[in-house]
């Protein structure tokens, strides 16, 4: 299993989510962030005062799959996620050691599968 940490910008997610379901991977978090990385800040006007803004807006999609669905998620990230304007986001994936469904107490990949019913 596989946990995916996608920052993107808030114009994408709809996109994203609806291509993703389509794909079979309805689960995701979505938590609004700010952050800095090789794109440029900007200066902004406040109450007659210039501030220098470098923590830009955006969304941070967290999104467990299992390992055989991995590229397809990634590859539905990029391609709708993609301007290739700066600021475009950046995509991190790491090792799920252990998944573990709170209802029930089911362990492992089971606990990924969409619910039915």
């Amino acid at each position: 299993m596989k946990k995916i940490e996608a920052f993107i910008r808030h114009e994408a997610l709809e996109a994203i989510h609806d291509q993703l379901v389509a794909r079979g991977l309805p689960s995701m978090s979505v938590s609004e962030v700010k952050g800095s990385g090789r794109q440029a800040g900007f200066t902004e006007k406040y109450r007659g005062s210039r501030k220098a803004v470098f923590l830009r807006p955006k969304l941070k999609l967290e999104i467990a799959v299992d390992d055989a669905d991995l590229e397809r998620a990634i590859d539905c990230i990029l391609e709708l996620s993609h301007t290739g304007a700066p600021g475009d986001g950046k995509i991190f994936v790491f090792d799920i050691e252990e998944a573990i469904r709170v209802r029930t107490g089911e362990r492992g990949p089971i606990v990924l599968e969409s619910h039915t019913g």
